[in-house]
């Protein structure tokens, strides 16, 4: 993680400053938390502590409701986000066999040949 994106998701902000930053009410940010949209962390006091992430959450959950979005739009909104994250995360990259093999299907479709004999650079199986 980089460092500015290690400072923004410290939790420092205490539930008033969040209020005055995010202008929201103690118990919209409670039932935002209720509704898993943000997680803050607590203190050894039990104090919930916001993080510059969990503010910029708050302020978009904002303009999504006053663009009309319900709340469950917009639990399916950050739902289809985590989900993309994860899949870009689990994407893995291409080796260079099939780099070889995409190139040489594209060869044979962009030259009209018909692929007669097997293809190089596929996989055969183990050779023993």
């Amino acid at each position: 993680m980089r460092e500015k994106e290690l400072r923004r998701s410290l939790a420092v902000f205490p539930i008033g400053t969040v209020m005055k930053l995010t202008d929201l009410t103690a118990r919209q940010i409670r039932y935002y938390e209720e509704q898993e949209l943000i997680h803050p962390e607590r203190s050894e006091g039990n104090r919930r502590m916001y993080s510059l992430n969990d503010i910029d959450v708050l302020l978009e959950i904002k303009d999504y409701l006053s663009d009309g979005l319900n709340m469950a739009g917009i639990k399916r909104v950050y739902e289809m986000r985590k989900a993309e994250e994860k899949a870009a995360k689990e994407k893995l990259p291409l080796t260079d066999e099939d780099v070889r093999r995409i190139f040489y299907d594209e060869m044979l479709t962009q030259s009209g040949l018909n692929q007669t004999q097997p293809n190089p650079y596929q996989s055969q199986g183990p050779k023993l």
